[in-house]
């Protein structure tokens, strides 16, 4: 089964098992990642509760929840918010910020949060993590909790680059044509809604590097335990 039928109705729905980590790799079937669950129909929430979930770290605001709420009740699993950015998603659109900006606002103004998503990975496992579309929010929080577990970092950007090639044609042109009725002189909202270049996550990488001394040096600074830099890598990665 491919990633892009893995579960039905999920957009952006993988497993970041197989990535290298030094003479290692990471598990299958441990952390997965996506886009929303609310087109979710019964083939969908079939396939998704056949993968054992005991965890999903939602990462969208209230209005995103409201708008679009999981498809999986009645299954046996830990729900856990974690609003990872303190304004609201269309904000970005309005100040037509990059997404330079929008990383370097995330680890900065939601570090707290962004810990927190990382430490919760370690509570039970399979666990998804998720935000609308599974590329930014899911694509930075994603990247450093692999990079804490000590995934090649070429392999993170890699899979965080990946996202892109994901996401349906159709669903670009409509997101697209629909934000720019709204926003229409913004320069980065093709970026902003559908894009994950690898530049931009080395960029990130290379900005935490700069101003902590490396990714999990900002982990670190922002409260992450080295027993739990340990856990990480001991529940995330094989030999």
């Amino acid at each position: 089964m491919t990633d892009q039928t893995l579960v039905p109705g999920a957009m952006n729905f993988r497993d970041v098992g197989g990535l290298p980590a030094g003479e290692g790799r990471t598990r299958s079937g441990v952390l997965y990642r996506s886009g929303n669950l609310a087109a979710l129909e019964e083939p969908g929430t079939a396939a998704f509760r056949e993968l054992g979930v005991r965890r999903i770290i939602d990462l969208r605001d209230d209005e995103e929840v409201e708008r679009s709420p999981s498809r999986v009740d009645g299954m046996d699993l830990q729900m856990q918010r974690v609003p990872l950015y303190l304004g609201s998603i269309s904000s970005f659109f309005q100040k037509d910020a990059s997404l330079t900006q929008f990383y370097r606002e995330i680890v900065e103004d939601s570090a707290d949060q962004v810990v927190e998503v990382v430490r919760s990975v370690l509570a039970d496992q399979p666990v998804l993590v998720h935000c609308t579309v599974g590329k930014d929010r899911t694509g930075v929080t994603v990247a450093l909790t692999l990079l804490a577990a000590g995934v090649d970092q070429e392999a993170v950007i890699a899979d965080y680059a990946r996202t892109e090639s994901m996401l349906p044609v159709e669903r670009n042109e409509m997101i697209v044509a629909r934000l720019r009725a709204t926003f229409p002189d913004s320069e980065n909202l093709v970026e902003l809604a559908t894009r994950s270049p690898a530049h931009i996550m080395r960029g990130l990488l290379d900005d935490l590097t700069a101003r902590y001394g490396g990714p999990v040096e900002y982990l670190r600074a922002k409260g992450l335990r080295d027993d739990e830099i340990a856990d990480l890598r001991r529940v995330l990665i094989e030999p």
